[in-house]
């Protein structure tokens, strides 16, 4: 027999106690923590900078994000203090701010976060562009120590102009967090569209197959995060992007319309088998998409899939076709043709007199 799961057509995509993109291991720090020292100078010019970062201030929780006694504030003052360029004829003195401001951006907390990170976390999107402009391409994609980039966190947090921004830039679209995910795999399972768009908009083809195939580390693409979370428009943009529409995931086998016919969703079933999706892939059990619907005693998922040509005789592993599973349904036995002699499911085939 089929699998428990199959048979009885419950559905379990995602573990219930799964962690979102790592995103709630960030700590929260007092003025005395020495969370803030990363952002020290030796000058005596930014120890009033250093009071205010330690001053006592209020706590922010930024979409689950813990941070550091940095502030939005703070975050200006440290612009105008180190990171402006003047323009000044003394070419030491040049020489001396150019260092300071090379020091202050590219310090990295104990948490792993550059200065662009935590300015994404506070949500100061004015900052961060400015820090996009003066970071080079490598130190865009420095990954904190839940193997985040800043692109990761402007993606989560939802903020397509600093996404634009990165991409532009030239942040990488394939490095993976702690959880496996690209990027495109956070926006398609929070469903920021924007987001997407922005990041795969101008892309070459060559350059996107790897990300649209890159799977996280539960084995999903960012089509089966969309499909799972019934991102239809997300689903639709990545179709046209040339996502691979039978890959299947890499725990089970599924592609994107078993989980679609798992959910019982009709509208993510159509766009699949209209943009060509393969009724009959399929899992690694060998169940295809009209096993598991009429194991679920779906008779409008099982029609939908005989209409779209499923082949109604094929076997998993456990030598079943997808009749032997309809225990006894009698709008899901409509279905199958008699033509043949059924014993148990199975084609006896007439001999003509």
């Amino acid at each position: 027999m089929a699998s428990a799961e199959d048979a009885n057509g419950k559905v379990n995509l995602l573990e219930d106690n799964r962690i979102d993109s790592g995103v709630e291991s960030f700590q929260y720090f007092t003025k005395d923590d020495p969370y803030n020292k990363p952002v020290q100078d030796s000058t005596s010019e930014s120890s009033e900078a250093r009071d205010k970062c330690s001053s006592n201030t209020e706590e922010r929780l930024d979409s689950a994000y813990g941070s550091s006694s940095l502030t939005v504030e703070n975050f200006s003052e440290i612009l105008i203090e180190g990171c402006n360029i003047s323009e000044s004829e003394d070419d030491s003195a040049k020489n001396t701010e150019l260092e300071h401001k090379e020091n202050l951006l590219t310090n990295i907390t104990e948490d792993g976060d550059t200065l662009l990170h935590l300015a994404i976390i506070h949500e100061d999107e004015h900052f961060a562009h400015q820090l996009i402009q003066l970071f080079p391409k490598d130190v865009l994609d420095i990954q904190n120590n839940l193997y985040q980039t800043p692109l990761h966190l402007a993606t989560y947090l939802n903020l397509s102009s600093v996404v634009r921004d990165l991409v532009e830039s030239g942040a990488s679209l394939e490095l993976q967090d702690q959880e496996g995910n690209t990027p495109l795999h956070m926006a398609c399972e929070q469903g920021w569209v924007e987001c997407a768009t922005e990041m795969i908009r101008n892309v070459s083809s060559s350059k996107l197959a790897p990300v649209l195939e890159s799977q996280n580390w539960r084995g999903l693409t960012s089509l089966h995060l969309a499909t799972v979370n019934r991102q239809h428009r997300l689903m639709k943009l990545l179709m046209k992007k040339g996502a691979d529409l039978n890959i299947q995931e890499g725990t089970s086998g599924k592609t994107p319309l078993h989980m679609a016919v798992e959910l019982h969703d009709i509208v993510s079933m159509t766009l699949l088998l209209n943009k060509g999706a393969d009724v009959d892939v399929p899992m690694f059990n060998g169940c295809t998409p009209l096993h598991l619907a009429v194991g679920r005693q779906d008779a409008a998922i099982a029609n939908l899939l005989c209409q779209s040509g499923a082949d109604k005789m094929l076997r998993n592993i456990e030598d079943e076709t997808a009749l032997d599973l309809a225990g006894g349904n009698d709008d899901i036995i409509a279905l199958f043709p008699f033509d043949d002699i059924q014993i148990q499911g199975r084609s006896v085939v007439r001999v003509p007199f």
